[in-house]
């Protein structure tokens, strides 16, 4: 499958900024069921120093400063994307056909430094361990149950238990209240998930992207009003690391675009910075991802 994706943001300073510093984490990443095929920026005003690399993850990154009197920022990325489908594999890490529970859909990664997991194994500011979060996974996580059927029911419980709800948590609530109010969106769903796997010794990791949107019969598609989508990732040995999107219920698929991952938000954030100016700002993000026929 082939996708066009559209990711336009926009700042608009209501004081002049002389000087801004920017990274921005908006280029999908290749991996062994996606490949992006072509990429173009376009950044107004025009960059005075522009530099690609990688960051410590392996994720693509654009630096960027401008510095000159501006009012507006705009970052406009284009990306065109191939997507296959994930390979299937048993719910107690088995092909399908073999013993234990039926297939389900995973993503691949191959085999890793054994340093390169551990590093997903700590906690971070944003998905801290505590007593409750420990709790909530124990029910998903007893002794003895396979790990890719253990996950599996923790994305189905995050699913049930929490209603998605935009713009009841911000990116700094605490898991804390989220397990208490039992609403958020998909980063804290994320969060949460990745805070139980690690509660138990296990290695996960925040994954960012897309994912496909489609309209109901009969009407017509909007365009523009997509929006940028997280999940969480286990590593399972014999099988890499495995996708699990608790948002939707599902086992990432075809329509699911990876940007990249890290240990939570602050390490794969699409864009951020610094600016010189004395006033506030109003944020407009637009994004579009749109299959190719």
């Amino acid at each position: 499958m082939k996708y066009l994706i559209s990711h336009k943001t926009t700042y608009t300073y209501y004081e002049p900024v002389s000087l801004c510093h920017n990274i921005a984490r908006l280029v999908p990443r290749n991996t062994e069921r996606q490949f992006c095929r072509n990429v173009t920026v376009k950044i107004e005003p025009e960059p005075d120093t522009i530099n690609e690399y990688k960051d410590f993850f392996g994720n693509k990154i654009i630096y960027f400063s401008i510095e000159q009197e501006h009012a507006q920022l705009t970052v406009h990325v284009r990306s065109e994307i191939e997507s296959i489908e994930p390979v299937a594999v048993g719910a107690q890490g088995r092909q399908p056909g073999g013993a234990g529970i039926g297939g389900v859909s995973g993503t691949q990664e191959g085999v890793e430094d054994p340093a390169e997991i551990r590093q997903f194994i700590f906690a971070t500011p944003m998905t801290a361990v505590s007593q409750e979060v420990l709790d909530y996974a124990r029910v998903s996580f007893p002794p003895g149950r396979p790990v890719l059927e253990a996950a599996t029911d923790l994305m189905h419980r995050i699913y049930r238990d929490f209603e998605f709800k935009s713009g009841y948590t911000t990116i700094s609530t605490p898991l804390s209240v989220l397990l208490k109010e039992r609403k958020g969106v998909c980063q804290d769903f994320a969060h949460l998930a990745i805070a139980c796997v690690r509660s138990v010794g296990l290695p996960a990791r925040y994954v960012s992207g897309y994912i496909e949107t489609v309209s109901p019969a009969g009407v017509e598609r909007l365009i523009g009003v997509d929006a940028s989508h997280a999940w969480f990732s286990v590593y399972i040995p014999l099988l890499g690391w495995v996708d699990f999107d608790p948002t939707n219920n599902v086992l990432p698929s075809i329509q699911h675009i990876t940007i990249g991952w890290g240990r939570d938000y602050a390490d794969i954030a699409p864009l951020n910075g610094i600016i010189l100016s004395s006033g506030s700002h109003g944020l407009g993000v637009s994004v579009d991802v749109k299959r190719e026929v």
